[in-house]
């Protein structure tokens, strides 16, 4: 296979490096993560992703026409058609009791056939994302619109919109790539983890976030690393605003462009720092305009299992700025007590976080992750570069967990609730590039292949027989097993 020429030196020259060429192993990287995503997106019962619910009716909201959400009592959202909601709160709800479950064709016929016995309006309660940016939602509402265009019933119509969902997440995916001055194999590597695949193959705004978060990445170590243009300069005030309204978290990844032997006497540091400015002000602007504020939910406590409620920012805030060493402690202790499910749900967990892939899978996925880094860059950095990059990965998984804490979690806990592996995924591609070797190691690239191809085809397998043909519960924690042997060859459905 041939492998790329590029070289960054200290002395490189801006825009000396042009776009990278595709080579014969990323084609087919490529291939396999589109087939992949496919498969999930049509195999993957409705309302199957986590709060994929809420995401169809925010999508569905905004496709009606409401930027903004309206408050019915304790309830949060908008008028909608009953038909539309009824796909999930009665043909495919997700609230069920901790019984097997198996999905079949019929009810899926059932559901199709259901729309003309269900006339009128209902008001569709969306807590959790009411306050999110419609930039979000747009694809997911444009495949919505389209498929009631052609006639389409409600359900064929979810399905339309999660292919255009789908369709947007590997385009930005693509035009990330295309941007990356570097380091392709490692954006390639994160993109081909099953939980990247099957978020993307959904109505999750997951699909957008991660293509944006990579484009910042990738735009930032451009501009950063090759040199600015005007066409760059604007993507990067476009880029920064879409970054923000995303997750305000990730918008730090762009500080990645920031070349450590030039800091003295470039400017480019001041105009990533101004795009990032200009994305926390599109942000608050967002708030401001749509009224947004935090909405407290029950949640269940990782610790106690008791329904608890979420505590108010500003009180929780309170709480940390009271004790800033004690929230370190309590930050620390909870990462190191979640990292194994972080690692696990970063690699694949389907469903609502209730479905492992074989256990065998796990090694085998780190270990493509591995194939993808020893792939190389193409470009040779210092130790103080790979180590900012790191730094930069670091502080954006550290503001996650806060926000978290802040938001997600109740008041005064001394653990953090709701984060979950996959909120990870735009931070890791940047923590890849930073462990990678300029030139790929012998045998790297096609073992990088193999195994990706075997991992998403172990993740297909999975969700194919949990789904459809053995069933699975849906429950927190780690499933009982009966056979370790089976723990490590079949899903955790079969356990």
């Amino acid at each position: 296979m041939r492998n790329a020429k590029l070289r960054l030196s200290d002395r490189f020259q801006p825009d000396m490096v042009p776009v990278l060429p595709w080579y014969a192993f990323e084609k087919a990287l490529l291939a396999i993560l589109c087939i992949a995503t496919l498969f999930f997106t049509i195999v993957t019962p409705p309302f199957q992703a986590p709060d994929e619910n809420q995401h169809y009716m925010k999508a569905l909201s905004l496709a009606h026409g409401h930027l903004l959400t309206r408050q019915r009592g304790d309830a949060v959202g908008a008028e909608l058609p009953r038909a539309a909601l009824e796909i999930h709160a009665a043909d495919f709800p997700t609230e069920v009791p901790p019984t097997v479950r198996r999905f079949e064709g019929e009810r899926l016929r059932e559901s199709v056939s259901a729309d003309a016995q269900r006339p009128g309006q209902a008001f569709a309660d969306f807590p959790n994302v009411a306050s999110y940016a419609p930039s979000l939602y747009a694809p997911g509402a444009l495949g919505l619109m389209a498929g009631k265009g052609m006639g389409l019933p409600w359900l064929a119509t979810f399905y339309i919109g999660r292919l255009v969902n789908m369709a947007t997440g590997l385009l930005l995916l693509l035009f990330a790539l295309r941007l990356l001055p570097f380091g392709r194999n490692a954006m390639l590597a994160t993109a081909l983890l099953p939980t990247f695949a099957y978020q993307t193959g959904s109505l999750s705004p997951d699909a957008v976030i991660n293509g944006l978060g990579f484009i910042g990445i990738a735009l930032a170590l451009r501009i950063g690393f090759v040199g600015r243009t005007r066409e760059r300069d604007i993507g990067l005030a476009i880029a920064a605003p879409l970054l923000a309204l995303a997750k305000g978290v990730y918008l730090p990844v762009m500080a990645a462009g920031v070349r450590l032997d030039h800091l003295r006497r470039d400017a480019r540091p001041w105009l990533l720092i101004g795009a990032m400015a200009l994305g926390a002000i599109a942000f608050v602007g967002w708030m401001q305009y749509s009224g947004g504020s935090q909405v407290l939910y029950h949640i269940q406590s990782r610790k106690t299992g008791e329904t608890m409620m979420t505590a108010p920012l500003r009180d929780q805030l309170a709480h940390v700025m009271a004790d800033p060493v004690g929230y370190v402690r309590i930050l620390v202790s909870s990462v190191i007590e979640r990292a194994p499910v972080y690692l696990l749900q970063i690699i694949g967990r389907f469903g609502w976080n209730a479905i492992l892939l074989p256990l065998l899978a796990y090694p085998l996925g780190l270990l493509m992750l591995g194939a993808g880094v020893a792939s190389g860059t193409g470009a040779r950095f210092g130790l103080s570069q790979r180590l900012w990059w790191l730094l930069v990965a670091l502080g954006v998984a550290m503001l996650i967990e806060t926000a978290m804490y802040l938001t997600g979690t109740p008041l005064g806990a001394d653990y953090i609730q709701g984060t979950q592996g996959r909120y990870f995924l735009p931070i890791l591609p940047l923590v890849l590039i930073a462990l990678s070797p300029a030139k790929p190691l012998r045998g790297s690239q096609r073992f990088f292949v193999g195994s990706a191809a075997f991992l998403l085809l172990i993740a297909a397998a999975t969700v194919l027989d949990s789904f459809w043909i053995h069933g699975f519960i849906t429950s927190d924690g780690m499933p009982p097993h009966e056979s370790l042997a089976r723990a490590l060859l079949l899903p955790s459905p079969r356990w």
